[in-house]
């Protein structure tokens, strides 16, 4: 079977007709009009979303704030706002950017840049996972970076088929192949034939998964299970991080790939994750509200610990 057709749920079923997926259709419609607006009105709709979502979804703006607050203690409570704000802000925009990279690619024709292709041609023949974080370019960022290089992508599998059936279609447009988070077979086969593959570990899935490690100075459950499938394919981590600069009205979009991690993985974990760790706080530094801040990155707490939200 060809790899594009293992991911399974692209495949249609007849229960989709069904009423209950009838708004998930309705949406995917709305959604593929709004793809069709000028990049003007999307930025228009975009902050319509974000100060609905930013007044409405109370629980997502306090894990913002928080993990604002104390990620970048020396910034006021009214700096923190205006950040958190900006980063509802950036979440609603790349929705659009992201049905710009599945409906209207040619939108980001001569406004993308990529920074350190060198690295990935020295790997050239290896496997190579890609560390990145989850920032709100969504699938945009996907899209720039394969105008260069074919890349798998490592992904959760939504919960409602229908909208997981949609979302995998279009990325398929995008990503070689899509591996579902659990699939461990097929991923590490796919780094023994010498794939890139966006991997990343920034976020918070318990320490049965990881260790506790630094992130910002503040301890946090950072996974290790890149360790081991670089160590058990003999493959290359390449820090991978995609932003936007630019005035809004004029959008540029970079791919900065660095220099291979060498020693890596070493044989101690916890240094290995908090070296990881600070590359990524260094990537989302340059454009930090850029970073999907409304996840509890700092869930799990040491024994003994309160929650943080």
């Amino acid at each position: 079977m060809n790899s594009k057709q293992q991911y399974g749920t692209g495949t249609f079923q007849w229960s989709f007709l069904l009423p209950q997926y009838w708004g998930i259709w309705i949406a995917i419609l709305v959604l593929m009009i709004f793809a069709l607006l000028p990049w003007s009105i999307q930025c228009q709709f975009a902050k319509i979303l974000s100060n609905l979502t930013w007044k409405f979804l109370h629980s997502r703006r306090k894990t913002t704030v928080k993990n604002l607050s104390i990620c970048f203690p020396n910034k006021t409570f009214e700096e923190i706002e205006t950040d958190a704000k900006q980063v509802f802000f950036n979440a609603m925009l790349g929705i659009f950017e992201a049905l710009n990279a599945w409906y209207r690619p040619q939108w980001f024709a001569n406004r993308i840049h990529i920074h350190g292709t060198q690295y990935l041609k020295s790997a050239q023949g290896k496997g190579i996972l890609l560390l990145g974080s989850h920032t709100t370019l969504l699938d945009a960022g996907g899209f720039v970076s394969s105008r260069f290089f074919d890349l798998d992508v490592v992904y959760r599998p939504q919960n409602n088929s229908l909208l997981d059936m949609m979302i995998t279609r279009c990325r398929s447009q995008i990503y070689k192949n899509q591996i579902s988070k659990d699939d461990m077979r097929w991923l590490i086969s796919n780094l023994r034939h010498g794939h890139a593959i966006w991997y990343s570990p920034d976020q918070d899935f318990g320490l049965k998964q990881g260790v506790m490690a630094p992130f910002f100075g503040i301890p946090a459950a950072t996974l290790t299970a890149h360790r081991r499938l670089i160590k058990i394919t003999n493959s290359v981590a390449i820090p991978l991080f995609f932003y936007r600069t630019g005035d809004i009205k004029d959008p540029q979009y970079h791919i900065l790939l660095e220099p291979p991690l060498d020693n890596f993985p070493s044989n101690d974990e916890v240094a290995d994750a908090i070296r990881v760790n600070l590359i990524l706080e260094r990537q989302i530094k340059t454009q930090p509200t850029q970073y999907m801040w409304f996840h509890r990155r700092f869930k799990t707490r040491p024994k003994g610990e309160k929650s943080l939200y």
